[in-house]
């Protein structure tokens, strides 16, 4: 019997999210070397979070553009602008991840006020656990979408979890921009 991705999605997606997931802690907590990552001048690492936040953005109009596509049953529109937002999200991940593991560590928050402990922590922390949470969904989706034929999507969880996936995805971009603007554009 020969294993099948189609008829293990929800596996297949766990299994996904645990490697992606554990490359991204890695990262975070230091466990890649920053000597085995290319290095780029000070002036392009200063740059990631502006570029990052064009992702972020851009994410944002796909993600709306994308929901507004299948609504209007645009299928190939909806692919295209959902595969759109992925390539977006792993170009900032990729991006982040780089600036983090060669600057060993965050961003720093400029003061530790009443901003900080109010808008910026909580803003950030739910950012990161919405972002964390769509890490399986994102996979689930992406995985039923691509191991079915467009007329059988419609009798899987793929519209359930999609609206789900895309409302947090939505929200955790939402949130990175509000963040950014708190780092490097309020401070």
């Amino acid at each position: 019997m020969a294993f099948r991705v189609r008829d293990n999605v929800p596996g297949v997606a766990a299994a996904l999210s645990v490697v992606s997931l554990a490359l991204v802690f890695g990262a975070v907590l230091g466990y890649i070397p920053a000597s085995l990552l290319p290095h780029v001048s000070e002036s392009a690492l200063d740059l990631i979070p502006h570029v990052n936040a064009v992702l972020s953005t851009t994410a944002i109009v796909t993600i709306v553009l994308g929901v507004r596509a299948i609504r209007r049953g645009n299928v190939a529109r909806h692919r295209a602008l959902m595969l759109s937002t992925l390539g977006l999200f792993i170009g900032f991940l990729v991006l982040y991840l780089y600036r983090l593991t060669i600057l060993e560590g965050p961003t720093e928050f400029p003061s530790q006020g009443v901003v900080y402990q109010f808008v910026y922590l909580p803003t950030l922390a739910v950012h990161i656990l919405l972002a964390i949470v769509c890490i399986p969904l994102l996979y689930y989706v992406l995985l039923l979408a691509v191991t079915r034929p467009i007329e059988e999507i419609y009798e899987t969880r793929h519209k359930t979890v999609g609206r789900v996936a895309a409302s947090l995805w939505l929200v955790s971009f939402v949130l990175g921009d509000v963040v950014y603007t708190l780092l490097h554009l309020v401070n």
